[in-house]
């Protein structure tokens, strides 16, 4: 077992420092994927026992309530919290914008189309009527799901829309050639009339009998989907993602993907069964390796992992960049920190800023973070340096499945771009807000503690002066600890002036920023925060 495992970790090959490689790892509790790209964690995904994934889910759900106000309606699909649907996702054959379109729709039925209207779909769908809908977007933090009426199924190589007769190859192949030999094995396929696919990067320099294949593999789909759909009233679940190992087999596995390695030889044979359907090539690639420690570890990634949590990470110059995520941002800072490798400080700068850009962008992708994001670059003078890390950032987004949008860096050094969000961030995923400083990451200082005490204490004396007696205040150790090194004298001049005593106790249970202030004769709380 030794000799295999020093085989696949470089002896020799398959080498995950080499290439693309895909490492599965499946416990009892919990399967994750990482996609390294030479030995470098691109991508991270986590899928636990239970949870269940939404996003790409089709449901038949029933219309709650319409607010014309927010141009949207909410619809119950059996969660928790009503779906969120935008009138303009409610208005049939919406398109996506990041696609070029091939129209096969009749002049007749464009026309229609086009005199649907936002203010039509109230009319259309009234409250109570069931809607079929489709998840774009998981619940993050307090709201709910985002849903659109524009379903569509994701196979291997092509995305079927039932109900969109438009037909679109991806903007990211951008060969006119390549483009053209797609378009012509598009229009030979036989695709249903009212329905219409379109085709993925992945498609680039695939032979059409793959297609066949996919598109009947996609309408036996549809067919099962219907079939549900009329099995019972809203709301009502017809079709879920597959999970993460089977959606794994789906979108990783291409041709620029040299490896998978998977620790558990049943789910390594899943894999290899639907690559198999696919792809008799992809089959070949798949591995199993196991081993006697948990699979990262074996392959030197478990490090890079744990950095994904890391309010700061370090560039290979010596520079870093500090990640912070908020509800409406994430701010991103850049520092020049231990890199004083050139005299020439503008080239410091730029390659910081270039490494920065880059490693960003990975960030991004790694932590599954999104929304508005504004990146804080250290000051160029030069407008051909601030084009150089721009082009960086871009070049690098790429592989980037979500979408992106960036905007050229400001005359104060911010770059703003944008991320499409899915789900919750790996950070929301694995963590919880702290329950001592409630997710601020910060706590009140003794300090301040010994300052809002003394004040409370006047407030209770001049409000029972004229039940004057011992008052026992109970505090957080740290700030009794305050009291008796830095704050007695302070203490003995509150005790002048009331005519009882302060008898100060410590409560190692008690919260730094919570005291109690008790009427000692009668042991009655008098005050308390």
């Amino acid at each position: 077992m030794i000799q295999k495992i020093k085989r696949f970790l470089g002896i020799g090959k398959p080498n995950p420092k080499e290439g693309n490689t895909v490492i599965v790892n499946v416990e009892r509790l919990e399967r994750r994927v990482a996609l390294l790209d030479n030995g470098v964690l691109e991508e991270y995904t986590v899928e636990r026992e239970g949870e269940q994934n939404i996003v790409g889910g089709i449901f038949k759900g029933r219309v709650k309530n319409i607010e014309p106000g927010l141009k949207a309606m909410f619809v119950d699909i059996g969660l928790d919290k009503n779906a969120f649907l935008h009138f303009w996702d409610a208005i049939p054959a919406a398109l996506d914008a990041g696609l070029e379109e091939i129209e096969r729709a009749s002049s007749s039925k464009k026309k229609q189309q086009q005199k649907i209207t936002s203010k039509d779909i109230p009319s259309i769908y009234p409250i109570g009527s069931e809607i079929m809908i489709q998840v774009s977007k998981g619940p993050i933090g307090t709201k709910g799901p985002r849903v659109t009426t524009n379903i569509s199924l994701a196979g291997r190589y092509l995305v079927l829309m039932p109900f969109t007769e438009q037909f679109g190859i991806s903007r990211k192949i951008e060969d006119p050639k390549e483009r053209q030999r797609l378009r012509k094995i598009m229009q030979k396929l036989s695709v249903p009339e009212g329905m219409g696919i379109i085709m993925r990067t992945v498609a680039h320099g695939t032979r059409a009998r793959h297609f066949v294949r996919d598109l009947a593999m996609l309408m036996e789909q549809w067919r099962s989907v219907e079939d549900k759909r009329d099995s019972g009233p809203a709301p009502l679940c017809v079709f879920q993602e597959p999970g993460l190992i089977e959606r794994t087999a789906r979108d990783f596995l291409t041709d620029e993907v040299d490896q998978v390695l998977c620790d558990d030889a049943q789910t390594t044979e899943f894999i290899r069964e639907i690559a198999g359907k696919v792809s008799r090539r992809a089959k070949r690639r798949i591995h199993h390796l196991p081993t006697t420690q948990p699979i990262f570890e074996a392959v030197g990634i478990q490090k890079q992992i744990d950095e994904a949590f890391s309010r700061q990470v370090w560039l290979p110059c010596g520079g870093y960049i500090v990640i912070d995520e908020t509800e409406a941002l994430i701010s991103v800072d850049v520092n020049t920190g231990r890199n004083r490798g050139s005299k020439d400080v503008d080239k410091m700068i730029l390659e910081t800023n270039v490494e920065a850009a880059q490693e960003v962008a990975r960030q991004l992708r790694l932590r599954n973070i999104g929304g508005l994001v504004v990146v804080d670059f250290i000051d160029m003078r030069h407008r051909k340096d601030q084009q150089t890390v721009y082009k960086a950032m871009k070049d690098r987004l790429k592989k980037d499945k979500a979408k992106t949008q960036v905007l050229q860096i400001s005359s104060i050094g911010l770059m703003e771009m944008t991320r499409q969000r899915l789900n919750e961030s790996l950070r929301d995923t694995m963590f919880e807000p702290c329950p001592y400083c409630q997710g601020r990451g910060r706590v009140k200082t003794p300090m301040t503690m010994s300052v809002e005490i003394q004040r409370r204490i006047v407030t209770v004396i001049h409000k029972h002066r004229d039940q004057a007696g011992d008052l026992v205040v109970v505090v957080n150790p740290d700030v009794l600890n305050r009291f008796k090194t830095e704050d007695g004298k302070h203490l003995v001049e509150l005790e002048r002036q009331h005519s009882g005593r302060l008898i100060f106790r410590s409560d190692p249970s008690l919260h730094r920023e919570r005291f109690v202030i008790v009427d000692a004769a009668t042991e009655k709380t008098i005050d308390q925060a």
